[in-house]
């Protein structure tokens, strides 16, 4: 099966890119360790220990932005991507979920 073509991703320095990528990964881990939503303790501990280092990476991509003089965010086009990037549906996974009606 093929998957549909994405749109292409909006133009962004280097420094941007790795701040998105930073970004998702700590999403994904969040939504990992999110207590309403997981059902196991190993892999939300899993996800935690990983947090650290994914948190640092991140951290690093912003301090590299604001050392290159990429002082500002843009956040229309750094959202454009996120959205793209299936940056929604991740980043839902760290809310609460709705509430059963059964």
């Amino acid at each position: 099966m093929l998957l549909p073509e994405l749109p292409p991703l909006p133009g962004l320095t280097r420094a941007e890119a790795e701040l998105i990528d930073r970004y998702l990964e700590v999403v994904d881990l969040l939504g990992r360790i999110n207590p309403s939503r997981v059902t196991h303790t190993y892999g939300a501990l899993r996800a935690a220990q990983a947090l650290v280092g994914r948190a640092t990476a991140l951290k690093d991509a912003l301090t590299l932005m604001h050392l290159r003089g990429e002082n500002e965010v843009y956040a229309d086009t750094l959202a454009e991507a996120l959205r793209i990037l299936d940056g929604e549906r991740r980043a839902n996974r760290v809310t609460m979920p709705p509430v059963s009606t059964s």
